[in-house]
């Protein structure tokens, strides 16, 4: 899930500046508990890949 995820960003499926999916929609289209997907997206952050504006969500950083 992790890497389709970051693979998503890396090849534009997701481009810079658009909002991530969700942890309700990530956890439902990889049929996984809400925190396991929340790890998911968690690690996205952690490696740069998203960021986060507060009360409003989450974004592919752009390069």
């Amino acid at each position: 899930m992790y890497e389709t995820l970051r693979t998503r960003v890396e090849d534009g499926t997701y481009p810079p500046d658009s909002r991530v999916p969700s942890i309700v929609q990530v956890a439902e289209e990889f049929n996984v508990a809400q925190v396991t997907a929340q790890k998911a997206l968690k690690a996205l952050r952690a490696e740069g890949y998203t960021y986060t504006e507060p009360g409003i969500g989450s974004f592919v950083r752009g390069k």
